[in-house]
């Protein structure tokens, strides 16, 4: 194999039109995101439709920006790298034929990259020694999952979500709130004004030691105490002080990550996990990085978090991930499709 291995990466999976170059795993030569959040604004969510045709007309102006950022041309690349999977299928589609076109004309080998395992991998970028085992959170507006992590590469799921993701909650609340798109960022913003003892909402901890997720019955005790249990206040937000909302706003983010910090936990002691890895949306979350710290110093583990501008989609993981798949020859056909489902 190649000494110095440098890849192009790509990551279409739902609203980020993004493009990476990163060296040998751990240098980020470029990194480039082209948001949508503007687009899907006003509709309160993703539109599949809206994203993949803004997909189809940045792609490739944000690979070309990769790779003069990064002053590299096809010729200096080792591979091209694409999140395939899971994702949105249309979404998913604009950037694996980007990625395969571009392989085939560049005769360059193709790394297909599970968008999850790419999260985990951006806790992982910049960190030097990883003491094994490590418990790994993936916690984003689609997924919340915790994984045993003995490798970049080898990776077994504990639990995941069985409804409601973590940020898909956020939004949702939010939407109840009347808080502006994205849900969470505005949520936490919020949140720095409320109290998070205020309201008692639940923490779905499921039964006995299961490291699955449930955020829906959360999300409903939110609506019912916004809007009454027979859904009879409905303009009760309206009349509500910017205090009673932040009240909410707070003890609701407080709930989740309580049911975060408790389920990593107890993923952790179950197998004997050193690390504790987190990455994800989700995982930008200020007042959630502090309690994950908080426990892991209580219990004597390495907390490893992805930087924030790792924490959203972007393609500079998806790269770093292809080079331990480089190196271990897992290269995938021109054939490769598109996986919703994770």
């Amino acid at each position: 194999m190649d000494k110095t291995v440098t890849i192009l990466g790509i990551e279409t999976s739902c609203d980020e039109t993004a493009a990476a170059v990163v060296r040998n795993g751990k240098e980020i030569l470029s990194s480039v995101v082209a948001s949508q959040v503007k687009l899907h604004e006003k509709y309160g969510g993703v539109v599949p439709e809206i994203a993949s045709r803004a997909h189809l007309e940045k792609i490739l102006p944000v690979v070309r920006e990769a790779m003069e950022q990064a002053h590299v041309g096809p010729e200096d690349l080792s591979a091209v790298a694409i999140a395939n999977q899971p994702g949105l299928s249309i979404a998913l589609m604009v950037g694996v034929t980007a990625a395969k076109t571009l392989a085939f004309g560049w005769n360059k080998p193709l790394v297909a990259i599970n968008h999850l395992h790419a999260h985990l991998q951006s806790a992982l970028i910049s960190a030097e020694h990883i003491h094994l085992p490590a418990v790994a959170l993936i916690v984003s507006g689609g997924h919340t999952s915790l994984y045993e992590a003995q490798s970049a590469l080898e990776l077994k799921l504990l639990g995941s979500t069985i409804d409601d993701a973590a940020g898909e909650a956020f939004d949702k609340v939010a939407t109840i709130l009347n808080l502006p798109y994205p849900g969470g960022p505005n949520i936490e913003k919020t949140a720095r004004q409320g109290n998070p003892k205020a309201i008692d909402f639940p923490r779905s901890l499921l039964e006995g030691q299961s490291l699955d997720f449930s955020f829906s019955g959360l999300k409903t005790a939110v609506l019912y105490y916004c809007q009454g249990q027979d859904m009879s206040g409905q303009n009760r937000v309206a009349t509500m002080t910017p205090q009673e909302i932040a009240d909410v706003a707070a003890s609701f983010q407080q709930a989740v990550i309580d049911t975060l910090v408790i389920k990593t936990r107890r993923a952790a002691k179950q197998i004997g996990a050193r690390t504790v890895l987190m990455g994800g949306g989700v995982a930008a979350n200020s007042t959630l990085r502090e309690a994950m710290q908080v426990m892991c110093d209580k219990h004597r583990l390495i907390l490893l978090v992805a930087p924030k501008p790792l924490c959203t989609d972007n393609a500079a993981m998806v790269a770093s991930l292809a080079y331990y798949k480089y190196q271990a020859g897992q290269f995938a056909g021109l054939d490769l499709e598109p996986i919703a489902t994770s």
